[in-house]
């Protein structure tokens, strides 16, 4: 199973989420999804002295610009393990640019944490835990010579649009008549995938000219699969 692919989010009601934690709060460690096995990758230990000041991970069956999933930070009492699933309610967002990427990081609480589960919006939040979570992200790649900018916090309400725009670019990029799971190798390439999934007349019809020549040169008495009604333009749709 791949939790990116194979995990469905979305719940009964639109408050909440279901989201997988890649890294829990307090860790150093920067674990990632591998997203061809599903496990988790370690990618490196954090290089500056900081921890991470809230459950981080992402949102299964989303897609974002950067060929990622969307990222999701969970505000709850305690670290959370590793490729745990947990429900989220979605609060707010930090829009922030990583290395002239957007990077957008969805900002929830742990909907069974009763510490947390009364806040409905991000400007319920102390200015102190938003300030935070910011100087996490400007700092913490400093040492990498990485640079971070956040660009402004947003409520519930614009969360929610990310979201949903991350859901339709999933279903866009990798849904295929119902089916779904086709992984490609980083980076993905968006319009490649999809001309792999819709392959042009003439793709189609190079491919068959291929086939074609397989059989002449299985055959001796077939020199030209035109002639011998093996292939026909006229045939490809």
């Amino acid at each position: 199973m791949n939790p990116w692919h194979d995990i469905e989010p979305r719940k009964s009601t639109p408050d909440t989420l279901d989201c997988v934690i890649e890294i829990p709060r307090g860790g150093r460690l920067k674990y990632e999804l591998d997203k061809q096995s599903g496990l988790l990758r370690l990618d490196r230990v954090l290089y500056s002295a900081v921890f991470y000041p809230a459950n981080y991970g992402f949102i299964p069956r989303t897609y974002c610009d950067d060929h990622d999933p969307l990222d999701i930070l969970v505000l709850g009492q305690e670290p959370v393990m590793p490729l745990s699933l947990l429900t989220a309610r979605p609060i707010g967002v930090m829009q922030m640019i990583d290395q002239d990427e957007e990077d957008d990081k969805i900002i929830a609480i742990h909907e069974h944490d009763p510490a947390y589960n009364h806040l409905r919006d991000i400007s319920q939040l102390p200015d102190h835990t938003l300030n935070e979570l910011q100087r996490f992200f400007e700092d913490y790649k400093i040492l990498e010579h990485k640079k971070v900018r956040i660009e402004r916090f947003k409520g519930r309400v614009d969360s929610l649009g990310i979201i949903d725009k991350a859901f339709r670019l999933y279903d866009s990029t990798f849904e295929v008549g119902g089916a779904s799971k086709v992984i490609m190798p980083d980076p993905l390439d968006v319009e490649t995938l999809r001309q792999a999934r819709n392959p042009s007349k003439q793709a189609r019809l190079e491919a068959a000219r291929r086939a074609a020549d397989n059989n002449a040169n299985r055959d001796p008495h077939v020199d030209d699969p035109e002639e011998s009604g093996t292939f026909s333009e006229d045939h490809i749709a």
